[in-house]
């Protein structure tokens, strides 16, 4: 097995623990909420010290449920995802199109007898 295709298993073997641990060792039993985003975390905890404590904006669209705000915020991360992929696999085909181009400008093909001009 070659020096890449461990550190893959093993950064890959740390990505699954990550996932596993967290619910196997039961980190969020006893809460309503096990594993509530810091925003919620922060409300609770301005409504706990400060109970009339009145938000200064709100938000221009509250999705009916946790569930929708979950889907909505994959859905976002998936988005971001696929633009950064597109443009870093758009600057290696650029790349590798300079590449290939400047070999073949370089090398010249046998057998092509046309002038320069």
């Amino acid at each position: 097995m070659s020096r890449n295709a461990k550190i893959n298993a093993l950064l890959l073997l740390v990505v699954a623990a990550l996932a596993v641990l967290p619910l196997a060792l039961g980190l969020g039993e006893g809460k309503e909420e096990p594993f509530s985003g810091a925003d919620a975390q922060a409300e609770a905890a301005i409504t706990e010290l400060k109970p009339d404590y009145e938000p200064w904006f709100t938000p221009l669209y509250e999705p009916p449920s946790g569930e929708v705000e979950s889907a909505l915020f994959a859905l976002q991360a998936a988005l971001g995802a696929g633009v950064l992929a597109y443009y870093f696999g758009v600057r290696k085909g650029r790349r590798q199109g300079a590449a290939a181009a400047a070999a073949a400008a370089g090398s010249g093909t046998p057998g092509d007898t046309r002038a320069e001009d």
